[in-house]
């Protein structure tokens, strides 16, 4: 077929591409004399039903998107001359190479230009998953990846095209599952038919790894389903685990953002492996948990423990004693009401309510990829026990042993503590939390593993 005018608006000027029961053209708008492409959906022996539904899906996503490196949605045409039926979809014309053609052409991408093609392409993703509804685009490869206006130590403007396999998670949520994408960039769960934002992070990372290695991803070499990239990759550790990162095959290990994909891009960081089964002292009642996202130390309430219900049983009585005593001297002298509320009833009430708290108060620390926590929490209420500080403040690590001996030979003790240092913020772990020696130095172990920070020992006694 040979388009030569297009709806009396748009004059054909080359092909551009090819696809089954489609062809991209570059072409000139007459009115405007601007150069624009145009997608042909045609109506011929090989056209199905579904080619049509997501021809329609992508111009209609193209029409509610507004983002400088996605092409703009222009005309929207019905095709119905003797020699061309079908429909065509028109939008603006980005001139440049595709990473594929780049690297047809023998252009090799340095660590520094892998890095920037990703902040750039996470960006526009998470603008993508962002929308609402939520955008996945389910063909990310080099061929749909356009770079332009190269200059100096810049990879060039980068765009992302082609949006015929677009997913919304509207559309996910009405109708038939589609099986689209391309054989190597495509993550797991979507040969299943399944797409959600992750599996585009899937598609980027192999990308990426095509431009580090020179090789597709179908090329490498895979084990228990992940890409075999490190043996030919040059690279940074910190940027293959994050590669790796973006690839896993389980969703679960997978990034479940762009943004946070980005994040931990713009500071790097080693991925640390989740460890839901930690070895603790025994008899110890305190719940650690440990991912890659996210460290939470819980200590449990105490409970009826028999201390206190002798502190109770003794709390009692002496109370009564103390509310008879005054009482009788009350009989002889003229004693104000306000001293017996001073001396026996606002101590048994502090003891109450210290007592309450004692039961049932429990505590949580939890240390994420932005801030460090400490609350306390009972019947369902939480405050802070200490001021949430930013994670990246945390410097130092410091137990103070709780027995020793000075230079001169003087002996003494305290309790043994575990500060974590925030900036001038400080978070105590100690026996005030109900935790022993054992159980500190256990925690130690763990919050250093976690925030990779060394332990600082000190005597203070």
């Amino acid at each position: 077929m040979t388009v030569k005018l297009l709806g009396e608006r748009y004059a054909i000027q080359r092909q551009l591409g090819q696809q089954t029961g489609r062809k991209t053209f570059l072409a000139q708008q007459l009115q405007t004399q601007e150069l624009v492409v145009v997608k042909i959906l045609s109506l011929g022996n090989d056209f199905e039903w579904q080619d049509l539904k997501l021809f329609e899906r992508e111009a209609e996503t193209l029409k509610a998107l507004s983002h400088p490196a996605i092409p703009r949605y222009l005309d929207y045409l019905e095709l119905d001359s003797p020699d061309n039926k079908g429909f065509a979809l028109v939008q603006t014309y980005v001139e440049g190479k595709t990473l594929e053609e780049h690297l047809k052409a023998g252009r090799t991408f340095s660590e520094a230009e892998v890095k920037e093609l990703a902040k750039s392409l996470l960006e526009i993703l998470t603008y993508l998953h962002e929308h609402q509804p939520p955008v996945i685009h389910r063909d990310i490869k080099p061929s749909n990846i356009l770079l332009t206006n190269r200059s100096g130590n810049s990879v060039g403007q980068v765009y992302l095209v082609d949006f015929g396999s677009v997913q919304t998670l509207a559309a996910k949520e009405g109708g038939t599952i589609t099986v689209v994408g391309t054989y190597g960039y495509m993550p797991p769960e979507q040969f299943g038919g399944r797409a959600v934002p992750a599996s585009d992070l899937y598609s980027l990372g192999a990308t990426l790894i095509y431009l580090i290695t020179g090789k597709h991803p179908t090329e490498l070499p895979q084990k228990d389903f992940c890409i075999q990239f490190q043996p030919v990759a040059n690279i940074d550790p910190v940027l293959a685990d994050w590669l790796q990162w973006m690839t896993e095959p389980s969703l679960d290990k997978r990034f479940d953002s762009a943004s946070k994909a980005l994040q931990v891009l713009s500071k790097p960081r080693m991925r640390k492996k989740a460890n839901l089964s930690v070895r603790k002292p025994r008899n110890s009642e305190v719940e650690l948990t440990k991912t890659d996202e996210f460290i939470d130390i819980l200590i449990p309430p105490r409970g009826l423990t028999f201390g206190a219900i002798a502190f109770l049983s003794a709390l009692i009585p002496l109370s009564f004693w103390g509310l008879f005593f005054l009482m009788s001297l009350r009989f002889r002298y003229p004693i104000p009401e306000a001293l017996i509320l001073l001396f026996v009833i606002a101590p048994v009430s502090v003891s109450v309510i210290k007592f309450i708290l004692f039961i049932f108060r429990q505590f949580c620390l939890r240390i994420d990829y932005d801030k460090i926590y400490f609350i306390n929490e009972m019947f369902g209420f939480k405050w802070n026990r200490f001021r949430p500080a930013s994670k990246r403040n945390i410097s130092k690590l410091e137990i103070i042993n709780g027995f020793g001996s000075d230079e001169v030979g003087n002996v003494g003790w305290r309790p043994t503590q575990l500060i974590i240092w925030a900036g001038k913020q400080k978070y105590e772990l100690d026996w005030k939390v109900r935790l022993n020696d054992s159980e500190i130095k256990w925690l130690a172990s763990e919050l250093s593993d976690w925030l990779e920070l060394p332990i600082e020992f000190r005597k203070d006694f």
